[in-house]
């Protein structure tokens, strides 16, 4: 059986756009993507990919699902070969369900990665070819010895033989070596540039290793470990973190070279994303230590899609107080080349010609369309509101409105009219036995689907606004333990799951078949309301589900009372729940 674990990192690491993008022609279209669907005969396209929710959708044949989902309905694979399908693009091993579950390296595994460390910058002050291709790169032996750079020798034994006490086993655990399918070990870095990568503790858990001269692949890096998780790490943070203090900004790039010659430029606040596009874990992270965050990318569509990625993450992130731009460099520039060739004063100066958040937003959204056209005008309003759908700021979500508004040359008003929201965003509790007046919908199936259907919009309402009471609602039905059995899985998250990991949870389980028919009826017409809207339909379900399983108990213990008297606390449960009803 393969890990749970494993799978959820395999989907972290998995963008679904690029995978369909492989087989599919898609075509962007606000913040989704669009293209005839594969899984049947269509003119209009209705295949529909969400790069936020990592999701895919067709409204024409109901198809949908996550990146496991789609590579098993296009090839017909089974899921452990979709596993295979997926960690092969992703350079993962797929482990082995007889292989032995590895311990959590102790401390000994820290100090055993700091020794290395040492040694590979001793070996960097011996080779030549390797403190020539630094001054190639124009880095100095000061800005080496800052982020330890150092040099792995050219040998497939070289650490057995440096550390004969080390068993093979270590070296796996922590990345270091790599067992082919032979049963062969061997070093998994030779002949490279060795970046070691540190925790927030300043603790070296990872490498990430770059060939001197031609070769693929050009960056290789340590495989995810008990110390060593690369969607939780950011390269350069300890290095960084005594000019973020002084600036309280933070510049975010793609590769180790870019942090080190900025630094080096002294541009200190910048780390890197591991070479990976920006995650979750590592927005949070970045929010939390700052109040300015400036993204810079190289100029080529690679990087485009990068920013247009890491936009899709902080958006619904965003809080008031908080500044957020967007840098991109020339066609054939990086943030390293930029300023060896430029200086720091002149990147300094472009800098501050970052793009904030809102213009980003902005130039995406009105990206190909002409203001004059009203086929254009309806796709524009389309792509906002499934924007607006995302944000949780308030005044985001108003400021951008304004913007929107003025793009279009209307009123806010009117805009609000189109969209069907309010002109004033705000988060507030419902009153007793009203309900949001949404624009025309069709009306959920059950309170549960709807209860469903929203924490699938919006995971985060289980922790932030919360979830069904189980002990108010008895209710053997599937909806209702369906929704138990999710608002439970997502409270007890530490992170936020997105549409992806949650399918992925669920698949094979007895709520599998109930949330993918709720995925194609109620979710569909939930899935554009404005997180204002949605969080009041939440909250007004949640109501609505405690009084159901308030008549319910009410009518139990009287269906009780028949058969046999009630004792003293049976009857004060009742009196209570009938005075409850009487009072609403």
């Amino acid at each position: 059986m393969i890990p749970n674990d494993f799978i959820q990192t395999l989907l972290d690491r998995t963008d679904i756009v690029d995978l369909i993008g492989q087989s599919v022609p898609l075509k962007k279209a606000g913040v989704n993507y669009v293209a005839r669907c594969p899984f049947h005969q269509e003119k209009p396209p209705s295949f529909s990919v969400n790069p936020q929710r990592q999701f895919f959708h067709c409204f024409g044949c109901g198809a949908s699902g996550n990146a496991l989902g789609f590579v098993m309905q296009h090839t017909g694979a089974g899921f452990v070969e979709a596993v295979q399908h997926l960690a092969d693009q992703a350079g993962l091993t797929v482990p082995s369900s007889t292989e032995p579950v590895r311990q959590a390296p102790s401390r000994s595994g820290l100090d055993l990665l700091q020794q290395v460390t040492l040694h590979y910058q001793e070996k960097l002050t011996q080779v030549p070819h390797a403190r020539e291709y630094l001054q190639r790169r124009e880095v100095t032996p000061e800005t080496a010895q800052h982020f330890s750079l150092g040099y792995a020798p050219d040998a497939w034994h070289g650490l057995e033989e440096k550390f004969p006490q080390v068993t093979v086993d270590t070296w796996l655990a922590l990345g270091m070596m790599v067992r082919n399918e032979n049963g062969k070990c061997y070093d998994r870095f030779r002949d490279r540039l060795m970046f070691p990568i540190h925790d927030h503790k300043g603790q070296v858990i990872g490498f990430g290793g770059r060939v001197l001269d031609a070769g693929e692949p050009k960056y290789l890096n340590s495989p995810e470990t008990e110390l060593f998780e690369k969607g939780k790490e950011l390269y350069g943070w300890p290095q960084a973190r005594q000019a973020l203090r002084q600036n309280n900004q933070i510049l975010v790039v793609e590769g180790y070279m870019d942090v080190v010659s900025l630094s080096q430029a002294g541009i200190g606040n910048v780390v890197a994303t591991l070479g990976t596009a920006t995650t979750a874990d590592q927005a949070k992270r970045l929010l939390r230590s700052t109040d300015q965050i400036l993204f810079a990318f190289d100029g080529d569509k690679a990087g485009r899609k990068a920013a247009e990625r890491a936009l899709h993450l902080i958006l619904p992130l965003f809080e008031e107080g908080k500044e957020i731009g967007f840098l991109f460099f020339p066609e054939g520039d990086d943030p390293d080349s930029f300023v060896r060739q430029n200086g720091p004063a002149v990147l300094r100066a472009k800098i501050a010609t970052a793009l904030p958040l809102s213009n980003f937003v902005m130039e995406l959204l009105t990206q190909g369309l002409i203001r004059s056209q009203p086929e254009h005008q309806g796709q524009f309003l389309r792509q906002a509101r499934e924007l607006l759908a995302t944000l949780t700021s308030p005044w985001l979500t108003f400021s951008l409105k304004r913007l929107m508004a003025a793009w279009l040359e209307i009123t806010l008003d009117q805009l609000n009219s189109f969209l069907g929201t309010s002109a004033a965003p705000r988060v507030q509790s419902p009153q007793p036995r009203s309900r949001l007046p949404l624009r025309p919908r069709q009306a959920p199936s059950s309170i549960a689907h709807q209860l469903i259907a929203c924490l699938l919009v919006e995971p985060s309402f289980a922790q932030q606004v919360g979830i069904p009471d189980p002990d108010t609602q008895t209710s053997p039905l599937p909806e209702a333990l369906a929704l138990h059995h999710l608002a439970s899985y997502l409270r007890h998250q530490d992170s936020i799951p997105n549409l992806s990991h949650i399918l992925e949870h669920f698949r094979a389980q007895d709520e599998e078949k109930l949330i993918e028919a709720v995925l194609k009826r109620e979710f569909l017409t939930l899935q554009e309301t404005p997180t204002e809207e949605l969080v009041v339909v939440y909250q007004d379900g949640l109501k609505r589900w405690q009084s159901m399983g308030r008549q319910q108990e009410a009518k139990s213990l009287l269906q009780l009372a028949q058969s046999r008297p009630l004792n003293q606390q049976e009857k004060e449960r009742l009196q209570w729940l009938t005075l409850n009803r009487l009072a609403q």
